[in-house]
């Protein structure tokens, strides 16, 4: 199985395609969207993805609120199943808590991934390329004993993503 996941796209709607059809093209069959999301756009780009997605609330996106029923957009803390893998996706990074299998969170801009008491975090670092001038995104592929972990990244002004790996025995 493979999830596509982003977060922090702030109003960089072009960024945010570039990142889903990557991902896409990556076979991923889920995406998940740690907030931040800010426009409407970017939500319509998840949406019309053609492929089953997530997304939470984040500290920007008060102007998204009207929009929960359109859209496939949660309050966090969220929790959900993808077959036997417990997710909790949240924006902010306060419910740090090992409660399920996989932890995705945002909002920090920076990618991390750690694997600690049988729970993996992952946060995609930006898609904005605000903090730095890198648009990222993470696709996590879980396999029967193992989760792998694959970054990517390029600087705004390159063609190509560049790619990171990171293997878990789970």
């Amino acid at each position: 199985m493979k999830i596509g996941i982003l977060s922090d796209s702030h109003l960089k709607g072009d960024y945010t395609k570039e990142v889903i059809d990557l991902l896409k093209a990556k076979q991923s069959e889920y995406l998940v969207h740690a907030g931040d999301l800010c426009i409407e756009k970017n939500l319509e780009l998840l949406e019309n993805s053609g492929l089953k997605y997530v997304a939470v609330f984040g500290n920007n996106d008060r102007s998204l609120f009207s929009l929960e029923t359109k859209y496939n957009i949660k309050t966090e803390p969220y929790y959900f199943k993808i077959k036997d893998i417990k997710f909790k996706l949240m924006h902010l990074p306060y419910y740090m808590t090992p409660d399920s299998d996989v932890v995705i969170f945002g909002h920090t801009h920076m990618f991390e991934c750690e694997y600690k008491n049988k729970t993996l975090f992952i946060n995609p670092g930006e898609v904005c390329a605000r903090e730095k001038p890198l648009i990222e995104c993470v696709q996590l592929e879980i396999k029967e004993n193992e989760y792998i972990i694959t970054r990517y990244f390029k600087n705004s002004k390159n063609i190509k993503f560049e790619k990171e790996e990171y293997i878990y025995e789970r």
